[in-house]
C-alpha cells in the first residue's frame, strides 16, 4: 500500500482552490458527479475505451471532462494525469472490483477515506471479526461443510455484487452445487426482512450523532433485487424448480426503497456507532458512507450479515433525497454528501482526515 504520507505530500502540491472530483462510470457515479457540482467542485469521469454515450441523457450529471483508459489497471500509469487536475477519486464497488485492492491501495493519487478499510471488507474472516470485536449479532457461521445442520447461503469473498452466491438446505445439497475454487463462506440463512442501511461517517463534523470523534448520519435504508430470487416462486415450487434446474441467483439488478418502523431507530445507530468505533481501534477508522446489511426477525432483532465500506448502489435511490437524509437537509443524497465533506475538509484545512 501507499503510505499515506506520500499521499499527504501530493495533496500538498493541490491548489485546493480548484480540487477536482474523480471517480469510475459505473455504480454510483451518476450521483456522485451531481453532488460534487451543486458543491461547486469539477468533475472527472473515468472510463475505458469511448465516453459512455448514456450520460448526454443526464446533463446534471455529466462529467466535465472524462478520462479514457485501454483498461482500469491502466490507472496505476495515468495517476500524474490525475494529480494535474487536483482531483480526488471516489472509491465505489466497480472500482474495487476491477482494479483490485492490491492496485487500488497503490494508487498514487489521493482517494476519499481510508484504503485500509478494503482489505477488511472483502475479506470475510476480518469481516467477522470486525463485526464481532463490535458486539452486534451475527449469522453463525460453518466452518465445515460436514457441520451444516440447517439452511445455508453460500458468500465468495470480494465485491461480487451477489454473483453466484447460492443457498443449500442442507450438507449434500451444498456439495452438489459448490463448483467454484474461489474463497467462500458458509453463513447460516436468516429468516427476515433485509434492511441495507446508508450511513455516512464524519471525523470533522461536530453537530448530529455525536460519536467519540466525529458524528454518524443515516442517510438511506434499501432492499436489493437479486435476479430471478425474488421471482422465481411465481413459477413453482423448490422440488418443482430442482427438478426443471431452475436454482435462485442473487446477482443485484436493481434496489427497493424501504423505512424501518420508528421504533428500531436507535438501535440502527447503536449498530452504526459501534462498527465505526471499532473500525478507529482496527484500523485507523471507516470514514464517509457505508453500508451495513442486516436482516430483522421476527423477534424484531438486527443480524448484521454484511458490511460495504463504502458508497452502495442502493443509495441511487435516493438522489432527491430519502425520507431520512431530508430530515437532516433537503435533497440530501449521498453523493451530495461526500462532495459536502470534501469541501468542509478544505475549510478546515482537514483535508489529510479524509484522504488517503
Amino acid at each position: 500500500m501507499i503510505p499515506k504520507e506520500d499521499i499527504w505530500e501530493i495533496l500538498k502540491g493541490y491548489d485546493k482552490d480548484d480540487l477536482t472530483i474523480a471517480t469510475i462510470c459505473s455504480h454510483s457515479s451518476l450521483q456522485i458527479f451531481n453532488g460534487a457540482r451543486q458543491e461547486g467542485f469539477k468533475t472527472i469521469g473515468i472510463c475505458i475505451g469511448q465516453p459512455p454515450k448514456f450520460y448526454d441523457a443526464f446533463p446534471l450529471a455529466k462529467p466535465d471532462k472524462f478520462i479514457c483508459l485501454d483498461s482500469y489497471k491502466a490507472l496505476l500509469d495515468h495517476s500524474d494525469a490525475f494529480v494535474e487536475e487536483n482531483a480526488i477519486i471516489i472509491p465505489h464497488g466497480s472500482l474495487v472490483e476491477y482494479l483490485g485492492i492490491e492496485k487500488f491501495e497503490a494508487l498514487a493519487v489521493p482517494t476519499f477515506g481510508n484504503r485500509r478499510v478494503l482489505a477488511w471488507e472483502s475479506d470475510r474472516e476480518m469481516e467477522r471479526e470486525w463485526l464481532l470485536k463490535a458486539g452486534v449479532n451475527v449469522p453463525m457461521r460453518f466452518e465445515r461443510a460436514e457441520d451444516i445442520d440447517r439452511p445455508v447461503i453460500v458468500k465468495y469473498h470480494g465485491a461480487k455484487g451477489g454473483k453466484g452466491f447460492f443457498i443449500a438446505k442442507s450438507k449434500d445439497e451444498f456439495s452438489s452445487k459448490m463448483s467454484s475454487q474461489a474463497k467462500y463462506t458458509i453463513q447460516e440463512f436468516i429468516l427476515g426482512t433485509r434492511y441495507y442501511i446508508h450511513f455516512f461517517y464524519s471525523p470533522i463534523r461536530r453537530e448530529g450523532y455525536r460519536l467519540k470523534k466525529g458524528t454518524l448520519d443515516m442517510l438511506g435504508i434499501d432492499r436489493r433485487v437479486e435476479s430471478n430470487a425474488d421471482e422465481i416462486f411465481r413459477i413453482g415450487s423448490m422440488p418443482e424448480l430442482a427438478e426443471a434446474g431452475i436454482y435462485p441467483s442473487f446477482v443485484v439488478t436493481g434496489n427497493l426503497p424501504l423505512v424501518l418502523r420508528e421504533s428500531l431507530l436507535p438501535r440502527a445507530f447503536e449498530l452504526g456507532e459501534r462498527v465505526v468505533e471499532t473500525s478507529l481501534e482496527l484500523f485507523g477508522g471507516m470514514l464517509g458512507p457505508f453500508s451495513l446489511e442486516t436482516i430483522v426477525t421476527d423477534d424484531l432483532e438486527f443480524k448484521v450479515f454484511e458490511i460495504s465500506a463504502r458508497i452502495v448502489a442502493g443509495t441511487n435511490l435516493y438522489i432527491s433525497g430519502s425520507p431520512y437524509s431530508d430530515l437532516v437537509e433537503r435533497d440530501l443524497s449521498t453523493g451530495k454528501r461526500i462532495a459536502q465533506e470534501v469541501r468542509l475538509a478544505r475549510e478546515m484545512n482537514a483535508l489529510s482526515e479524509i484522504i488517503t
